[in-house]
């Protein structure tokens, strides 16, 4: 399975979302230039500047996802961007749905060791996932070892 946050927006439809916000600022800056406030523009631009940096940050917060490969023996989850990786024994793994800081939280638990997965989905997704991943366990805890 891959996890990955909804995004609304492309690269190329922020980019616009920013160029029209700007020109907005701008206009509006003008306007007040033109009846005398000298600093609107130079307030528009650090504005600007600001809206577009907070928008590329969130943006960039949405390229990050988990992978979840499920074999005979282990269940492994993959953080994406970064490189971490967290294996459990198929047998021994329980999925855990717990409250925690005004929602629900899915955890992976197995010998002492939690992983909490899909945080950037929406409760109903979490549910969804905790469902599903209950289902594919029980498919291999009913499987004859080999």
């Amino acid at each position: 399975m891959w996890l990955k946050p909804n995004r609304a927006l492309s690269r190329r439809g922020l980019r616009r979302l920013i160029v029209v916000l700007v020109a907005l600022v701008l206009m509006t800056a003008g306007l007040g230039a033109w009846q005398g406030n000298v600093f609107a523009p130079l307030f528009a631009l650090v504005e600007s500047a600001a809206v577009a940096v907070a928008l590329s940050v969130a943006w960039r917060a949405g390229d990050r996802s988990e992978r979840i490969t499920l074999d005979a023996s282990s269940l492994e989850v993959q953080s994406l961007p970064g490189r971490r990786r967290m294996r459990f024994q198929v047998y021994w793994v329980r999925v855990l749905l717990e409250p925690g800081n005004g929602r629900q939280r899915l955890l992976l638990s197995s010998h002492g060791r939690e992983l909490e997965i899909g945080s950037f989905l929406a409760e109903q997704e979490r549910a969804e996932l905790s469902k599903k991943l209950m289902v594919l366990l029980a498919d291999f805890h009913d499987q004859p070892r080999k």
